[in-house]
């Protein structure tokens, strides 16, 4: 059986996965009255929350004599590394573009790793049913993408296919009949070449991805780039950077091997070179690790993993009102969590730091990190987050070196002064200015990576929520020196007790809240926004003086706003250096390092 190994890669909400649920339907995985959910492949709960694809996940279709095995990638550029590393699992990419904003950041990220991989690209521009969509001029944008990237001269000739991915239907041309995806299913087998593995050598793989199965424990998921793999043979494995007799080498039997047929793993007795599987019996597999024949122990090249730029600091939750709402609250419980998630989160760095309660965790991105604490957040751990902060590096002449990114915003014309006045003051420098009609404007900024935390939220007022912002590492560059991205000071609780709406109201024409009446506080705690500089004390549980005497006016209901609620990435572009996220299951809180006023007063003196 001839088989097909792809990618799909895309910019975020260009319809990835939304195209693969069509691909599954007319391959025939689904039965014809089968309810299926819509972005099926977006099965964490995360994921379909948000709307966005986090993990990178393996199925397969089977079309006329061919198999072919399809990865749904992410498509934001913070899970980059999720896409690295299956890059060296196919032999092909299918570039998905939208037919209105033509090749975004993390469209140009992905695709220049495949083309150094000399992958085959299948390039569709989607979403040809948009008002403003204009196909011919993303044709020729993709067109000098791939030679900007230095394309080689058969990835240059890659068919163009025109789609609209919600209606299942692919055109080799733009104004033909819409009828259904065959001539995507036919390109792909006409075009991507098929595995190069030698079938009769001695058995290769190198592993991609890590699943975890409670009855059978890891699966290492991969390529067989050489021989055949056969249940209950014996096999060798390398560790990353091993060959030979070197002490990364570990003996093993493969107990169980399963191929992906659908949404579904299938086990099989054996398979061959070029198909994509699933090995059960490898405790110890690592990514990027090499599994393969006893008798010729020789390890392949490794996944290589662009490095973090941003890190945080986790540790232990100290507040007051710590152990309440967690079940995992001890060091060595965070500890263990975090090392777990270094198995399959590639691009995650762990460090420990001088105190044995404080981790320090690098990684892609607010986002990569946030999801990281949200997920773990949800699984019962409790802990506090400091302010994240770039990853530094000396030049070659020993300067200091920063991380700087590549912003691209779509705003409206008349939103753009706001824009350009927040990117100058956060020393952005404009790269590209351009108007492709339809009522937005394009901005390409070079920004350092610090100026971007916490403004996606302001960048959202600004535009009135109809501005589009996203970006991707672009490189390091000279360090700008210090950068207030913060100009307002917080309202901070003086007491112990619980908010009261009377003292609220009182306080409301000069600030935004985090808390809502009724809510427990403690001292230290960050319950507000002030409207101006420099932080202020206040008494939020303060309640109205009673006398026996009726009063004017003692029987007025108090209006309160709804309170400010932050997601995790929100709170953590916020917060300032001497703040802290208090992250437990049931609740995410703002306090100061320092909670007793006095003890911050002393702090301030000492540094200044």
């Amino acid at each position: 059986m001839a088989i097909r190994n792809i990618a799909i890669i895309a910019h975020v909400d260009h319809g990835k996965t939304t195209l693969v649920d069509h691909m599954l339907r007319q391959a025939g995985t689904f039965r014809e009255n089968q309810q299926v959910a819509e972005r099926v492949m977006d099965s964490n709960p995360l994921e379909r929350e948000r709307g966005i694809t986090i993990l990178a996940k393996n199925l397969s279709v089977r079309w006329a004599d061919t198999k072919i095995n399809i990865v749904d990638t992410p498509g934001h550029s913070d899970f980059g590394g999720e896409v690295e590393r299956i890059l060296r699992m196919v032999d092909g990419v299918v570039v998905l573009v939208d037919a209105a904003e033509g090749p975004m950041p993390q469209t140009r990220f992905v695709t220049r790793k495949a083309l150094e991989l000399g992958l085959q690209p299948v390039v569709i521009i989607n979403k040809i049913d948009r008002g403003d969509a204009d196909p011919h001029r993303v044709h020729d944008e993709v067109l000098e993408l791939f030679m900007e990237l230095e394309a080689q001269d058969y990835q240059l000739d890659c068919p163009f296919l025109y789609a609209v991915g919600r209606e299942g239907v692919a055109m080799y041309e733009a104004e033909e009949e819409r009828k259904d995806l065959t001539p995507l299913f036919d390109t792909i087998v006409k075009t991507i070449p098929p595995p190069t593995g030698d079938a009769e050598g001695p058995f290769q793989m190198l592993v991609s991805t890590i699943d975890y199965s409670p009855y059978l424990g890891r699966l290492a998921i991969g390529r067989i780039e050489r021989g055949v793999a056969r249940v209950g043979e014996p096999v060798i494995l390398l560790e990353h950077g091993h060959e030979g007799d070197a002490p990364g080498m570990a003996r093993a039997r493969i107990s169980k091997l399963f191929s992906f047929e659908g949404l579904e793993r299938g086990e099989v007795e054996s398979a061959s070179a070029g198909d994509v599987v699933a090995v059960a019996g490898l405790p110890n597999v690592d990514i990027g690790s090499t599994i393969c024949d006893p008798d010729h122990p020789e390890a392949l090249l490794g996944i290589a993993v662009e490095e973090p730029t941003v890190s945080v600091d986790m540790m232990v939750n100290m507040s007051p009102f710590a152990g309440r709402e967690g079940k995992y609250v001890t060091s060595r419980q965070l500890r263990d969590r975090l090392m777990k998630e270094l198995e399959s989160n590639v691009a995650l760095r762990v460090e420990d730091t001088d105190s044995p309660d404080t981790m320090t965790v690098s990684g892609r991105g607010e986002l990569h990190l946030g999801i990281l604490m949200e997920t773990m957040r949800r699984e019962g751990y409790e802990f506090a987050v400091s302010r994240p902060r770039v990853i530094l590096k000396k030049g070659p002449n020993g300067e200091l070196m920063e991380p700087y990114e590549e912003v691209t915003v779509d705003v409206p014309e008349g939103l753009m002064g706001p824009v350009i006045e927040k990117f100058g003051q956060r020393r952005g420098e404009m790269i590209e200015m351009k108007n492709p009609g339809g009522g937005l404007v394009r901005l390409v900024y070079r920004v350092p990576a610090r100026g971007l935390f916490g403004y996606r939220s302001e960048f959202l007022t600004d535009t009135r929520g109809e501005g589009i912002l996203h970006h991707r590492f672009l490189e390091y560059g000279p360090y700008v020196g210090n950068m207030n991205t913060r100009n307002r000071g917080v309202l901070v609780s003086m007491v112990d007790g619980e908010s009261v709406a009377f003292a609220l109201g009182n306080l409301q024409e000069r600030s935004t809240f985090f808390t809502a009446p009724g809510l427990p506080v403690y001292e230290g705690m960050i319950v507000g926004e002030n409207s101006r500089q420099g932080d202020m004390e206040v008494n939020v549980a303060k309640g109205k003086k009673l006398t026996n005497m009726r009063a004017s006016g003692s029987d007025d209901n108090v209006l309160l706003e709804p309170p400010r609620v932050m997601t995790l990435e929100d709170a953590m572009g916020y917060i300032a250096d001497d703040e802290l996220i208090e992250v437990t299951p049931k609740s995410l809180r703002l306090r100061k390092r320092l909670l007793n006023a006095s003890d911050r007063k002393k702090a301030s003196r000492a540094s200044a």
